[in-house]
């Protein structure tokens, strides 16, 4: 009783932020949300990603300029059973309306039956100021691990507002996201992966539309920095590419 009255809460949460936001992060793979990955209950995530130019000329267009760097905090709100969700805002500066909101809501591998994928619903890039923020982006994520071969997951999105701000043509579209750890150790923080490769993409002509590949690298199970080139559908909105260092520390 407890879980079903905390997901209908949740789901509340979400259509509330729908109804109220640029790239507000809840848990990722690389450049987007597509990842089984839904926090712990309880356990808060800090992350702080930045999305900086090299080999670009003052003189080259705003949109070839960096991102504003985005300082998220993320935390688990189900304390037990299958069912999982989080949480999160993140502030984006320098920008004008600088808050933005996330939610997501899920189940792991083999929940609904053996062998089934992990199910994820999430809410992204929600804001305060409807006119110059809510993008509001909807996801459904199906994920599978492969074992030796990596994790894979797929989802599709949905906007609506892309358009409306003028951030691209395309209010629909998919995305697709893979990792694979290498190097297990073990050490006083557990057992976990010194080294990831993460890769993935959303297709589109928006701002969400595009995606790269990196390695994360692990200090600790807790504290990781992730490294590598982004590149964009449309360029005439985020420019050609950004290189992007994410550090990321659960508390």
């Amino acid at each position: 009783m407890k879980n079903r009255l905390m997901v209908g809460s949740f789901v509340s949460f979400l259509v509330g932020l729908l109804s109220g936001g640029a790239l507000a992060t809840p848990s990722t793979t690389y450049w987007t949300p597509c990842v089984s990955d839904i926090q712990p209950y309880g356990v808060w995530h800090v992350g702080i990603d930045n999305y900086f130019t090299l080999l670009t000329k003052t003189t080259d267009s705003p949109a070839a300029g960096a991102f504003a760097t985005d300082v998220g905090l993320t935390v688990g709100v189900i304390p037990s059973g299958p069912l999982q969700a989080e949480v999160g805002i993140d502030l984006l500066e320098p920008t004008n309306d600088p808050a933005f909101f996330n939610g997501k809501i899920g189940v792991p591998e083999g929940t609904l039956f053996a062998g089934a994928p992990s199910l994820g619903l999430g809410v992204f890039n929600v804001g305060f100021n409807q006119s110059t923020q809510g993008q509001n982006i909807m996801y459904l994520m199906v994920g599978k691990d492969l074992g030796s071969a990596g994790r894979l997951h797929a989802s599709p999105y949905y906007t609506g507002r892309f358009s409306a701000l003028g951030l691209g043509t395309d209010d629909t579209g998919w995305m697709l996201g893979y990792d694979k750890g290498f190097l297990p150790v073990k050490d006083f923080s557990g057992e976990y992966s010194k080294w990831v490769f993460a890769a993935d993409y959303a297709s589109g002509s928006n701002a969400l539309g595009g995606g790269g590949a990196g390695l994360y690298y692990y200090f600790t199970k807790t504290i990781s920095l992730l490294t590598g080139p982004v590149f964009f559908n449309n360029q005439a909105i985020n420019g050609k590419w950004k290189w992007t260092a994410q550090l990321d520390i659960n508390i």
